[in-house]
Parts: structure tokens; C-alpha cells; sequence
């Protein structure tokens, strides 16, 4: 029953983990949002949140950042987070230390820092870029936001059921303590 217990701790830890807040500050409408493999351009910047530091920004060298997006050539907040946008779309990501550079210190950022990166993306290479940029409404941006929360949160439970169908099954109802891991 320990190691019950203690697996049903530890899936709550994995449900109550600390997620990178991604607020839209600029919602654009496009018929292609960028996905995971596009190489895309985006410009930044960088501010630590316990002080409000900038530590770095694309927007003072005048040159967008430019990387394969979902295969791990940056942090994981970004890679995780700068997919489904549209050229000309902003986004302000707060990126938990887990999600960021951890227990690191990396030049200017001290380790366990919470980063806000200010995002833009200015390009997806093989997709033209629109004529113009077309907002949306806020309404529409939070009727999104809701289904992604709403997507977000299914994850995270199914996740917990997998997991409770693994600690079922790894017991066999004798009520006898198993210690083997």
C-alpha cells in the first residue's frame, strides 16, 4: 500500500507540474501556423522574472533567431511553444526553470531563473508571408485558448489514468507490501 501511495503522490505531482504560461498578445489569422519541423524566424526578448532583467533580445541585434522547431535546438518552453502560430503572431511565453535552463547558470541568467521571452514570429521558411496582418478578435483568441486549456487538461488526465492502470496492474491484491523497486 506504500508504493500505492506514493505512486498516487507521485501522479499528482506530474497533474500539478508547473507549465510554461503562454499568453497571445498579437492573435493573426493565416492559412498555415507553423508546426514542428518547419524551420522558422523569430524575434524575442528575453527579461528574468524576479527582476525584470533583460538578459537578451533578437530586436537590438535587428536579426530573428532562426531554428527547427520541436527538435530540441532550444529550450524546451520555446519548442514546445512556439508551434500553431502565424506569421506575425506574439506571443509572451513565462517559462518555469524545468522548462527553461533548470538548475544552470547560463551567462546572464542565474540558475532556477523564470524567463519571459516576449515572441514574434517573423517567418516560416517555404510559407509566404501574408500581404498583411489580419487580427482576430479577442473573443475568438479566447474561445482557443479555452480549447487548448481544455486539450491540455485531457493530456494531463489521461496521462494519470495510463499510469493508475500500471500501478493497478502491478499489484496482485494479495495485501502483502511489494518493495522489489
Amino acid at each position: 500500500m506504500r508504493f500505492l501511495a506514493l505512486s498516487i503522490a507521485a501522479l499528482a505531482a506530474i497533474v500539478a507540474a508547473e507549465e510554461v504560461k503562454v499568453e497571445v498578445t498579437r492573435a493573426v489569422e493565416c492559412d498555415r501556423k507553423s508546426q514542428k519541423g518547419d524551420k522558422i524566424s523569430v524575434h524575442y526578448r528575453g527579461t528574468l522574472q524576479s527582476d525584470g532583467k533583460q538578459f537578451d533580445a533578437s530586436y537590438d541585434r535587428g536579426q530573428p533567431l532562426s531554428f527547427v522547431v520541436g527538435k530540441g535546438s532550444v529550450i524546451k518552453g520555446w519548442d514546445d511553444n512556439l508551434i500553431d502560430m502565424c506569421i506575425g503572431e506574439k506571443r509572451t511565453l513565462t517559462i518555469p526553470p524545468e522548462f527553461g535552463y533548470g538548475d544552470r547558470n547560463m551567462g546572464p541568467i542565474p540558475a532556477g531563473s523564470t524567463l519571459i521571452f516576449e515572441t514574434e514570429l517573423m517567418g516560416i521558411d517555404g510559407v509566404k508571408a501574408p500581404e498583411s496582418i489580419i487580427e482576430k478578435t479577442v473573443s475568438s483568441v479566447a474561445s482557443e485558448a479555452t480549447e487548448g486549456v481544455k486539450a491540455a487538461i485531457k493530456s494531463k488526465i489521461a496521462e494519470a489514468a495510463e499510469a493508475a492502470k500500471i500501478i493497478i496492474a502491478d499489484t496482485d491484491g494479495d495485501g502483502q507490501e511489494h518493495n522489489e523497486l
